[in-house]
């Protein structure tokens, strides 16, 4: 009984220390975290424009619904993140893109339903006659947008 005991102990005394880190904080799982596409890292604008792509699908999927879309993301960092490509974002081309889809999506956020849908199509269009002229890798996805 006394062996079992011991050999219960251990195991139980070798499972808490396995979750126990060498700093001595607790091992928790930690939140999924996306690989890179960039295999030197991604951007900030990068990371933006993925973000700017899963709102715009949410936005596509209320329109569709007759809904007025919610914008969720902050479409005016795109004058201000960090690009992989700096001298791109420091275009005038890339500047007047940026301020055309940050207009189009201050039209959307007071629009109702109907002008949002005329608008989305717009915005969509914005994007990728920008990445058409600038970094067309993009525009497959992109196309996944149109309505």
């Amino acid at each position: 009984m006394k062996t079992t005991f011991t050999i219960g102990s251990i195991a139980l005394l070798l499972l808490v220390l396995g979750c126990v880190s060498e700093s001595g904080e607790t091992n928790k799982p930690s939140p999924a975290v996306s690989k890179p596409l960039n295999p030197n890292g991604d951007s900030e604008l990068a990371l933006l424009m993925r973000e700017m792509f899963e709102d715009g699908e949410r936005m596509k999927q209320d329109i569709l619904d007759g809904k007025v879309p919610k914008i969720g993301v902050d479409y005016e960092a795109v004058l201000t993140a960090a690009a992989t490509e700096p001298e791109k974002a420091a275009s005038d081309a890339y500047h007047v893109f940026a301020l055309t889809y940050i207009e189009t999506m201050k039209a959307i956020e007071k629009a109702d339903s109907e002008e949002a849908a005329t608008l989305y199509v717009s915005m969509v269009k914005t994007c990728m006659d920008c990445h058409t002229q600038l970094c067309p890798g993009p525009k497959r996805r992109i196309r996944k947008l149109e309505m």
